[in-house]
């Protein structure tokens, strides 16, 4: 059976991803968007439950007995200035959960996955005939965040559907538009993030005998962190340790009396992983003991995933579907990549909130660079051209629309027929 979209299928996806582009919305405030893709759902004939975990949205389309295979998009978008110069490029802004105006933008590519997911839904209610069993379409909030599968399954997702037997989900990636890549192991790392604060006693600029500058003891830590990497940790591990944002004070003549760290961890184990965890405590607080620091150091751990590990079965299954679909030489290799996902909760990562053992995941990696960005791309192969391109996340990131969403919505059709049962 083709299942390659419909022009009617492709336009209505592109229609939706043009809108969602120009209109995102910051983690936990994706109502307009969580709206138009319930709506899609709607119309093409799903049962469709709203405000899931905050603006989380579902839709059924039962069809017989048989299996449930649940495909997941992201509705949430990044606090990113958009630079790409398209005639559809965001100038929408949002405010933070502290209360700040920031801009916004799709840069990761989520508004492609919700229009491929909206397109893939469409074909498969136009199909029923070749399959049986049920079709879970989930919009997820606050993807970025880490908390957003978490609240949905939390809410009930799996209480208020028939839980699947599988969970499906592609993302972009800056690989030639019309390709995907499947992985044999881990896709994306597991994290931790943590929150720091250091105190120190704040003083006046021009005295600083008499006060504690907390900002030399965070500078210190940011130095030191390096360390994990460099001098704990196993060449054969991957392990990536970030230091996201340093607060401190607001006048250049006043010294504050405390200092802020984000730091994040990444690595593919969770051995690996707490470890480089005790070792951001220990130099922290070793570095404030140094300093003299009045008061011991505060850690709070804001998210953490696990790492993404597709079932090998299923992942094999999907990855040959694709290579009869698109061909053998559009069905790349994907290597473990060190970006985070909480999607590993809908399946048995996960099976602590929602209680449902078994579930079988696979995830893919879907092409987004036209093939005039990939020309233009300085480098001379196709591994300098990638580390020239704006990756995920980049103010520049710049999907090409028809054969992203094109390539996207037959993947996820295709992928979805071979988790679903024959009739």
């Amino acid at each position: 059976m083709a299942t390659a979209p419909s022009a009617d299928d492709l336009a209505r996806a592109a229609e939706l991803y043009l809108d969602l582009h120009r209109h995102p919305e910051l983690s936990g405030a994706e109502e307009r968007t969580a709206a138009r893709f319930g709506d899609h759902l709607a119309d093409a004939g799903y049962r469709v439950t709203r405000g899931i975990g905050g603006h989380g949205v579902a839709g059924a389309l039962r069809n017989g007995p048989g299996p449930v295979v649940l495909l997941r998009a992201e509705l949430d978008a990044l606090p990113v200035a958009e630079r790409t110069g398209l005639p559809y490029a965001s100038t929408a802004t949002g405010r933070t959960p502290d209360g700040r105006e920031v801009p916004v933008m799709h840069a990761c590519g989520h508004d492609v996955h919700l229009a491929c997911a909206a397109g893939a839904a469409d074909a498969l209610a136009a199909t029923r005939a070749h399959w049986r069993g049920t079709v879970l379409m989930v919009g997820q909030p606050a993807e970025e965040t880490l908390s957003g599968a978490r609240a949905m399954l939390e809410d009930g997702l799996y209480r208020r559907f028939e839980p699947p037997s599988a969970v499906l989900a592609q993302h972009t990636a800056p690989l030639p538009a019309g390709m995907v890549a499947h992985g044999r192991g881990p896709i994306t790392a597991g994290s931790r993030t943590l929150r720091v604060v250091i105190h120190g006693r704040g003083g006046h600029a021009g005295a600083p005998q008499l006060a504690l500058d907390p900002v030399v003891a965070a500078a210190a830590v940011v130095l030191r962190l390096q360390s994990i990497v460099a001098q704990e940790t196993s060449p054969a591990e991957q392990l990536v340790v970030t230091v996201g944002s340093l607060e401190a004070g607001g006048q250049g003549n006043v010294v504050p009396d405390r200092a802020a760290l984000t730091v994040t961890v990444r690595g593919f184990g969770e051995e690996t992983l707490e470890r480089a965890c005790a070792a951001v405590r220990r130099i922290v607080r070793g570095e404030a003991a140094a300093s003299g620091c009045p008061r011991e150091p505060e850690f709070e751990e804001l998210s953490r995933s696990g790492v993404n590990t597709p079932d090998p079965g299923l992942a094999a299954q999907l990855r040959t579907a694709h290579q009869e679909l698109f061909g053998a030489a559009r069905v790349a290799e994907w290597p473990p990549a060190l970006a985070t996902e909480d999607f590993p909760l809908f399946g048995p990562a996960g099976e602590s909130l929602h209680g449902v053992p078994g579930i079988r995941t696979a995830y893919w990696m879907l092409g987004m660079v036209g093939p005039d960005q990939w020309a233009a791309a300085p480098g001379a192969g196709a591994a300098q051209k990638l580390a020239a391109l704006p990756a995920n996340h980049s103010p520049e990131f710049r999907p090409q629309v028809g054969a992203t969403l094109r390539t996207g919505i037959a993947a996820l059709h295709t992928a979805a027929l071979a988790a679903l049962a024959r009739p």
